[in-house]
């Protein structure tokens, strides 16, 4: 596994920190703390430092912040994680822990997730409300897109859900890892996991729900071939989208044919679930 740093960044505010969380995230980052209301380290190959800094630049020049820089030696990595990881539950619907949690049993689904650099724990708001919004749909036997997986946390929902055939896809190589780890440990199948980009998914019959966790930039470039992938009357998940960026994302969802039918919103962050 290569050196990390981490990019210890501050702004003045919780709102700007979120601006840069999303605008970071459109960069080599691989994946991201939350520390303080207006702190967040953001983690990358050191091979990648570069292509990091030049992001850190251009976004300095539409937001105001400051960052310091150190190095994660190799061993520390699943450690650090695994320090800052905590369970987390949606209700009495579902709950996410650690395999070195105690069981949380007052959940009808409990998802066991090893917390390494990939996305989807539960804990950024975007995952949390995907969970949340998951619970009011009936997904026995439908099939299902999980795009830009991360740890798979999605895709292994619903499966528990019903879901009898999923694909999950991410382009971070550790992200694909940790998702086929995350299968095995929750014992699910019925999942096909794939590295790179939407291309990657081989062609199959058309989707019942899609579940896009991602950044503003990609669910924009996306919108398209996720309606054709998505069958007549199925479902959209979208998140990973800043409050000021919601307009401009529900008008173009709307323009490729989806019809908006919940918004939700958690922090700054908002969620949908549109219908083709």
């Amino acid at each position: 596994m290569p050196t990390y740093l981490i990019y210890h960044c501050r702004t003045a505010t919780a709102e700007t920190r979120d601006i840069l969380l999303a605008l970071l995230s459109e960069g080599p980052f691989d994946s991201f703390e939350e520390k303080a209301a207006t702190d967040l380290d953001a983690y990358v190959p050191e091979s990648d430092k570069p292509a990091a800094e030049a992001v850190l630049r251009e976004v300095g020049e539409r937001i105001s912040f400051g960052y310091g820089v150190s190095r994660l030696p190799d061993q520390n990595w699943n450690a650090t994680w695994e320090a800052n990881f905590q369970p987390v539950r949606v209700g009495d619907f579902a709950a996410v822990r650690a395999g070195f949690h105690p069981p949380i049993p007052e959940v009808a689904h409990e998802l066991v997730i090893e917390p390494r650099m990939a996305f989807g724990t539960g804990h950024h708001a975007t995952t949390w409300m995907m969970m949340d919004l998951m619970r009011d749909y009936d997904w026995s036997a439908g099939r299902v897109l999980d795009y830009g997986c991360g740890t798979g946390l999605l895709a292994i929902l619903a499966a528990r859900l019903g879901a009898i055939d999923t694909d999950a896809v991410d382009i971070e190589r550790e992200a694909y890892l940790n998702t086929l780890d995350n299968l095995a440990i929750n014992a699910v199948t019925g999942i096909q996991v794939y590295e790179g980009t939407l291309d990657a998914v081989p062609p199959g019959a058309p989707y019942d729900f899609i579940l896009a966790n991602i950044n503003r930039n990609v669910i924009l470039d996306s919108l398209g071939t996720l309606y054709q992938q998505l069958r007549a009357g199925g479902h959209l998940f979208v998140s990973g989208i800043l409050a000021k960026d919601g307009a401009r994302v529900e008008k173009a969802a709307e323009q490729c044919g989806f019809d908006p039918v919940v918004r939700r919103q958690r922090e700054d962050w908002l969620a949908w679930v549109f219908r083709r």
